[in-house]
């Protein structure tokens, strides 16, 4: 955000940045998503091809049924099937349809399988609480399962077939290996739609401060570099008489800022090394490859981890001669 503003004149925060933008969801739907927190991992990058997300709730759908839970709980092929109408959404009665109904018919969080214990098989609030508390350690106490039979005696009572109440445990013992609350996931959601939307938007500001981040994601900063010119941004290498320690956005001629690598790409090169180059730069440039060496106080070491980075071709013509 300060890098938008700073360079596009542009101010946003988290509120003020634009809902539900067509593009972006595009974007999001093609797996265009290098960088994106939450949606850059490979089993992400498969399933957004398949959800193909359209609003908001799609990714907070997305989010959580990328999980252990919901896949160990076969709650992912029934809802994509759905979503496709490739299968029929039914509910065996009202009362499940109003829990399950946003996400057609398959549990998917955690406070719909509570609900679903209350609704369907007459659970207590303080059942459902012991259930809840219960679901993430069963494996390690052995406790979900005193509340098999009490959620299945409780179901047939209420006239449901005893298949759903079994499909329904199967479920409930996936979310122990880890289900998400449906807040959680949109907390994760909204961070999700707002950095596909800088991505979208401005790429430049966007891959400048990832790499700032590092080490951080899925991703090495070659990988984020590389994808970053495939979205037209101008990437300019790190360089002794022009790079920050950071990297930076500076003007370019077609109008959208060029991304320059900062020092601090440059392997190896430690950040006080980097500091003094900076420093000793700020009252005029290096007028040769001595001249930088004196003035900064570098040693052959440092010197050859700029030169292998290419960050010396302006003082040394290129590579080799560095």
């Amino acid at each position: 955000f300060d890098l938008v503003h700073r360079h596009h004149g542009v101010s946003l925060d988290m509120e003020q940045v634009p809902a539900e933008d067509p593009a972006v969801y595009a974007m999001i739907s093609r797996a265009d998503t290098i960088g994106v927190f939450q949606i850059e991992s490979r089993a992400q990058m498969s399933m957004l091809p398949r959800l193909r997300p359209r609003c908001f709730y799609d990714l907070v759908i997305e989010v959580a049924i990328v999980r252990p839970g919901p896949i160990q709980g076969d709650m992912v092929h029934p809802y994509l099937q759905r979503r496709q109408g490739l299968e029929a959404v039914t509910y065996p009665s009202e009362q499940v349809r109003g829990v399950l109904e946003r996400t057609l018919g398959v549990p998917i969080f955690q406070e719909q399988v509570i609900k679903l214990a209350m609704v369907a098989a007459g659970f207590t609030a303080g059942e459902a609480d012991r259930l809840r508390r219960s679901m993430a350690r069963w494996q390690r106490h052995g406790r979900m399962l005193e509340f098999e039979q009490r959620l299945v005696d409780g179901m047939r009572e209420r006239g449901y077939p005893e298949t759903f109440a079994r499909q329904l445990f199967q479920q409930i013992l996936g979310f122990g290996e880890y289900g998400f609350p449906e807040s959680h996931a949109a907390s994760f959601a909204l961070l999700v739609y707002v950095s596909a939307w800088l991505k979208h938007h401005y790429p430049e500001a966007f891959t400048c401060a990832l790499l700032n981040s590092q080490p951080m994601g899925f991703y090495a900063p070659s990988q984020l570099v590389q994808d970053a010119r495939r979205h037209g941004v101008e990437v300019r290498p790190a360089d002794v008489q022009a790079s920050a320690f950071d990297c930076t956005l500076e003007p370019a001629r077609d109008g959208a800022p060029a991304l320059r690598l900062g020092l601090r790409m440059v392997k190896g090169l430690a950040e006080d090394v980097a500091v003094r180059i900076v420093a000793a730069r700020a009252d005029d440039a290096f007028i040769n490859l001595n001249d930088l060496v004196r003035r900064a106080g570098l040693d052959r070491g440092a010197v050859g981890r700029l030169s292998r980075a290419g960050a010396l071709k302006s003082l040394a013509g290129n590579r080799h001669q560095a």
